[in-house]
């Protein structure tokens, strides 16, 4: 940390513009934005600003990041015999360090050892210190503009520092621009706490929505920072010892007041294709993915995709490609989706005679918007979902339930089965804290959630819940962390790695 120098990021991201999606795929010259013609006017800002953002694209997509992290890890997905997709055996038995330490071919496609070093989050987290100090200084900004640049700021930064809390626990926690101080690391839920009353500063100088809906979603809106927050309380929450209310009570909170307003709404499953395209009035925040404009000319993200490993032919329009890489336990689909039961989910997002299908025919559907992209593959270029309103909501109803608030809870959460058509719940007690969490497994299946809700909730432990769960004190030693690349040891004397990884 000590030796990074973070103020050449755009360097390594590319400044890019949100006005419209072409334009927001160009690279301005790094001439153009630095020496003494740099922090003069607001396109000198928004330049460095969308050079955040890319950031954020790049670390989540330079690798499988969604799909390692958050959907297969522990989980009932299971590689389809004879396609060779032994690494997906690996992360969902949380099988790490082989993953890791492989060679070949696939490890160079996916770069799984990136994920174990977190220099690229510290990327991010140091530009937007620095956006949050230069914003203010520039002269040429109107006073709502540097407290909205101000804001981007802090959400890009707590959103670095909640990626990183979910995937190493503690962390280097610090808000000065151009540090260069060794700095030990905080404990996880203390960053946390810190991240929230920074959040909670600044979200109202958001906007709720943009007029440009090329921006919408993708661009830190206040349902961003909202849904930021409810995660964050949420992970605090699991990991405190003692009384978790403060945490559960921000949550309910949070979300009546993005329930209230206008600015998002629920669309019709029928409109699943839209939904997941992105930048719809369903979405709080996504990266843009487009290959239209060439942004997967080069590098590896073309596969780094969840879609890449749920889909063949006609759905994949070639021919060869005959069997999805993995298909899910069907023990598993039937508990979220049991026969003769109503929900439109199992029809729009899935094939009815395949969802059970053990033989590679098993497709997740909801990812379907297609670009014929020239090579062997043809993939989705669906924008990358990272908080959709029904997540928020979902995390409302946890947390109503543990509140003990259960007829608010029971609201909730028929909402989300009212918008799939599906019978709503009525249980009490354990049985609809369960509905809650296999709610959230049904709907939020492939946005990388599903081992982060286990984790956070402990259910990782339970093999009830848990395909591969993790023994206690193997989890107390933080087995489920990621391990820490050693080059975090450089010039820090207070740096220490994930003992159980060692």
């Amino acid at each position: 940390m000590k030796r990074i120098l973070f103020a050449v990021v755009i360097l390594t991201t590319g400044a890019i513009t949100f006005s419209g999606c072409k334009k927001y795929l160009n690279v301005t010259p790094i001439d153009n934005l630095s020496g003494n013609n740099y922090w003069q006017n607001q396109k000198d800002v928004e330049a460095f600003t969308t050079g955040i953002y890319n950031q954020f694209r790049e670390n989540t997509l330079s690798s499988p990041y969604f799909a390692t992290t958050g959907d297969l890890r522990c989980s009932p997905a299971i590689a389809t015999p004879g396609l060779g997709r032994t690494y997906i055996t690996e992360i969902a038995t949380n099988s790490l360090s082989i993953l890791i330490n492989s060679t070949g071919y696939y490890q160079e496609i996916f770069n799984y050892k990136s994920l174990t070093q977190w220099n690229n989050w510290y990327k991010m987290v140091q530009a937007a210190n620095i956006l949050y100090v230069q914003a203010d200084k520039v002269e040429a900004l109107s006073a709502e503009q540097r407290k909205k640049y101000r804001a981007e700021a802090v959400f890009l930064r707590n959103l670095a520092y909640f990626f990183m809390v979910r995937q190493f626990g503690d962390v280097p926690y610090y808000t000065k621009a151009y540090n260069q101080a060794a700095l030990p690391r905080m404990k996880m839920v203390e960053v946390l706490n810190n991240c929230i009353a920074d959040m909670k500063a600044v979200k109202n100088d958001l906007p709720w929505t943009y007029e440009d809906p090329s921006i919408v979603g993708i661009r830190a809106m206040r349902g961003s920072a909202i849904a930021l927050m409810m995660h964050m309380n949420m992970w605090a929450a699991g990991f405190t010892e003692g009384d978790k209310t403060s945490y559960y009570t921000a949550v309910d909170e949070l979300g009546q007041e993005i329930m209230s307003t206008n600015s998002y709404e629920l669309l019709p499953i029928t409109r699943t294709k839209e939904i997941f395209k992105g930048r719809t009035k369903e979405s709080l925040f996504e990266v843009l993915r487009s290959l239209n404009y060439g942004e997967y000319s080069t590098g590896n993200y073309l596969y780094n995709t969840f879609t890449d490993m749920v889909l063949h032919y006609p759905h994949k329009p070639v021919k060869s490609i005959t069997k999805s890489y993995i298909y899910y336990n069907p023990k598993f689909m039937a508990k979220l989706y049991p026969s003769g039961t109503p929900d439109k989910r199992s029809e729009y997002w899935f094939d009815p005679a395949t969802i059970y299908a053990t033989d590679g025919s098993w497709e997740l559907l909801k990812f379907v918007n297609i670009f014929a992209a020239e090579g062997e593959d043809v993939l989705p270029d669906d924008d990358l979902i990272v908080f959709r309103l029904p997540d928020a909501i979902l995390l409302r109803a946890e947390a109503q339930a543990e509140l003990g608030n259960e007829d608010g809870a029971k609201a909730s959460l028929n909402l989300i089965r009212a918008r799939a058509v599906a019978t709503p719940v009525t249980e009490s007690g354990k049985e609809l804290k369960d509905a809650i969490f296999y709610e959230r497994c049904r709907e939020l299946m492939g946005e990388g959630h599903y081992y982060y809700d286990l984790v956070r909730t402990k259910k990782v432990l339970d093999k009830e819940y848990c395909f591969s769960p993790i023994p206690v004190e193997a989890f107390k030693a933080g087995a489920w962390a990621w391990p820490i690349d050693k080059s975090a040891l450089i010039d820090n004397p207070y740096m220490v790695l994930n003992n159980y990884w060692k």
